[in-house]
């Protein structure tokens, strides 16, 4: 997980909380607010929990809502592991780096938000094109969504060295 800021027309920021599966590529969530502490990312964890299921683990940067007591708390009482990277080492966590420079690029400089409300509209349109629209030679020609499809249709389970519950 990693935030990524940006403004609306009228100069007041957003703040994107970005979810990426490292296992499946999928974009889990992104989820834009005017600000988020460590008691609505808790809230933001446990409406996904609700479509999505806890995951094993959680990799972020040192951020406050991630060192936040709201963030420990909730992690502990759910059995979620918390691996937070070194601070200034974002190669730690190179694929949610990589996939928050694609959503800049693609998302949030082609467009001109002129609300709160229009940035979750048109975010959550291109999160869904990502999943279920490009294919990823990473992936085998597959889609992040087909693949964890394909991943979970395999067995029934998840093979116990999988990373795809971990976002």
């Amino acid at each position: 997980m990693d935030f990524v800021f940006d403004r609306t027309a009228e100069g007041r920021v957003i703040k994107s909380l970005t979810v990426v599966d490292d296992a499946t590529h999928e974009a889990v969530a992104i989820v834009p607010e005017r600000a988020m502490g460590g008691m609505q990312l808790t809230r933001a964890l446990d409406q996904l929990a609700k479509t999505r299921g806890l995951p094993k683990a959680i990799r972020t940067d040192n951020g406050k809502e991630f060192c936040s007591r709201a963030m420990l708390t909730w992690a502990h009482a759910r059995g979620v592991q918390l691996f937070l990277i070194e601070p200034g080492k974002p190669n730690q966590n190179a694929y949610i780096e990589s996939f928050n420079g694609r959503f800049r690029d693609e998302c949030l400089n082609e467009h001109w938000f002129t609300s709160l409300r229009h940035a979750q509209v048109i975010i959550e349109g291109w999160r869904r094109e990502y999943n279920e629209e490009r294919p990823k030679k990473s992936l085998g020609g597959l889609t992040p969504a087909a693949y964890a499809k394909s991943l979970t249709q395999k067995s029934g389970k998840l093979p116990s060295d999988s990373k795809a519950l971990c976002y």
